[in-house]
């Protein structure tokens, strides 16, 4: 099952929002969870992986400028053996704007060969955005395979250096980059016409230019 969530409300909403899923036996799951509007947004992803050979993935993408703020909380619970869960959000902050991840992976007693990964990955445009992630893990089995991690940059000076000297003007050379930190997740959207209208967001928003 693939499950794609566009939150792009006015940006004088509230969002509150949560999904809960339970996964069977040999069960697959993809989630796009992608957040760019409301004023304030907080996006819920609870997943129970209740029988062996589960493979889960949770990928998201949110987008914030101004005063906006998107909260992520995420939960992904290993209760039987033999399960996959692959988890990368990833944030483009600008402006004034704010985000947090709080993400939990739980592998209980009997999960063993539990694979797990789970990754926040965030880019900042400018000095006044803020973010606060917060992986975590909680493993009661001793026979798993478990990751998580955060990061928190800015553009890449250098890389901007080679685009300029490639003929490409600052502003533009941003916005490709920028563009090129969000396709890990928009290239993965099978959905034509949600993948090309969010890279028409992306190319409206940060191609004319990054504070």
């Amino acid at each position: 099952l693939d499950h794609y969530r566009l939150q792009d409300e006015s940006e004088d909403a509230f969002h509150i929002g949560t999904v809960q899923i339970e996964l069977a036996r040999d069960s697959q799951y993809r989630t796009h969870a992608i957040s760019i509007g409301s004023k304030i947004g907080r996006n819920g992803i609870a997943a129970h992986l209740n029988g062996p050979g589960i493979e889960c993935v949770m990928n998201g993408l949110f987008l914030t400028q101004d005063e906006q703020h998107i909260d992520n909380h995420t939960r992904v619970i290993h209760a039987e053996p033999h399960c996959h869960s692959h988890e990368v959000f990833k944030g483009i902050l600008d402006g004034h704007s704010s985000g947090a991840f709080t993400g939990r992976i739980i592998v209980k007693e009997g999960a063993q060969k539990t694979d797990a990964i789970q990754s926040s990955k965030n880019l900042l445009l400018s000095d006044d955005a803020k973010i606060t992630p917060d992986p975590q893990l909680e493993i009661f089995a001793d026979d798993v395979k478990c990751t998580h991690g955060a990061t928190i940059g800015q553009l890449d000076t250098d890389a901007i250096f080679y685009l300029k000297s490639r003929g490409i003007d600052e502003q533009s050379a941003k916005g490709l980059l920028t563009y090129a930190f969000a396709n890990e997740i928009i290239e993965q959207i099978k959905i034509e016409p949600l993948r090309e209208y969010l890279e028409q967001i992306i190319a409206e928003r940060y191609r004319k230019g990054v504070h």
